[in-house]
């Protein structure tokens, strides 16, 4: 059973739950379609992993048991609101329309940008733990005075909020009524600092002393993450501020795979929260419902299976960028300093020639 606090509406054997305040009426046809999101970020996921593993990615960034928090609020989002992601927010990449090899071309270092942010409306990846947050506040902030009918929405994580910059984009977003949904996944580890080290009180709370509505929900409900972001991108969207919300899921991972978490977690938990797996509730639910049969899971498995070969492929075959392309676009018009690199890059790049023409 959640906590008393914690918002539910689709309990771990794929029970429907009932919510006072944040009722959802929803098709079988949205069902499948958040099914079919989660599914397909998990393939995309897992494909992250393995190219790493095989040499072909720099980096990856595993957001295996946080699919139902990342598609759930990002299905509650309209297409003129603004996305602010952290570093492992796929589903959400993928809920905004973005062709996952724009990811898959960063982690593997052949793009210096990835992708134009008003192409999706949704901000590149950010690296910087919790500076999104304040990126998020003023282009928020920015909407509100432009008259704007939409919202913003910030992703981070629970070790984020013990970062400066969280707090005094909470206290900005409150002061000036900013129109923002604060999104923190809490997966309970910040790399290897259990929730313990870093906070004394459930981070919705906090919410509290910066002045506005703080609520926890099910990380591992997709229809819960749907609900309680929708009311609250309502509210922002009707002038009434910002809200917290603290999606409490678990990272079935590892915080990257140049992490081992075997060093510091303990697997009974990892146990306990694959009983909670947002994936298999939902298919609980849509079977039971008599909403979708095995066929449908079978062509949905399918088809993210096609998509996963997709990247594969593409990402195996992607030509290195131009060595000097690094240089371009950083200021509008020229700059001394940056020539001046250029210029000693292209001497050290012409220094391998000149040894190997002396061979």
């Amino acid at each position: 059973m959640p906590s008393p606090q914690e918002v539910q509406l689709l309990t771990p054997e794929g029970v429907r739950r009932g919510h006072p305040e944040y009722p959802l009426d929803i098709s079988p046809e949205e069902l499948r379609g958040l099914y079919r999101d989660m599914v397909r970020a998990r393939r995309v996921d897992s494909e992250g992993v393995t190219l790493q593993r095989q040499g072909e990615l720099g980096l990856w960034p595993s957001l295996l048991g946080q699919e139902a928090a990342q598609v759930g609020s990002a299905r509650a989002l309209h297409d003129d609101d603004f996305v602010f992601p952290s570093y492992r927010d796929h589903a959400v990449a993928l809920c905004r329309e973005l062709d996952p090899l724009a990811l898959f071309a960063m982690f593997r270092g052949v793009s210096h940008g990835g992708w134009d942010p008003t192409d999706h409306n949704l901000h590149l990846y950010t690296l910087v733990i919790g500076s999104q947050t304040l990126h998020a506040t003023g282009y928020a902030m920015g909407m509100a005075m432009d008259g704007a009918e939409s919202a913003a929405i910030a992703y981070f994580g629970d070790g984020a909020t013990s970062q400066g910059d969280v707090s005094e984009a909470l206290n900005f977003a409150a002061v000036y009524n900013a129109p923002l949904v604060f999104f923190c996944q809490n997966n309970q580890w910040a790399i290897s600092e259990p929730n313990e080290r870093q906070t004394r009180v459930p981070l919705y709370q906090r919410a509290a002393g910066f002045g506005l509505p703080g609520v926890r929900v099910d990380g591992n409900d997709v229809l819960a993450c749907l609900a309680v972001t929708r009311s609250a991108l309502r509210r922002a969207r009707e002038g009434q501020g910002p809200t917290l919300i603290e999606a409490f899921t678990y990272r079935m991972g590892a915080h990257t795979t140049s992490d081992d978490p075997t060093r510091y977690r303990d697997t009974a938990d990892i146990a306990e929260w694959q009983r909670k797996d947002p994936i298999s509730r939902l298919r609980s639910h849509l079977f039971d419902g008599g909403w979708a049969d095995e066929a449908f899971f079978e062509e949905t498995d399918e088809d993210a299976e096609a998509l996963a070969k997709r990247v594969r492929d593409a990402v195996r075959t992607m030509p290195d960028p131009d060595r000097f392309a690094i240089f371009e676009h950083v200021y509008a018009d020229g700059h001394a300093l940056v020539d001046e690199e250029r210029a000693q890059f292209a001497a050290y790049q012409a220094s391998f020639a000149d040894e190997e023409g002396g061979k």
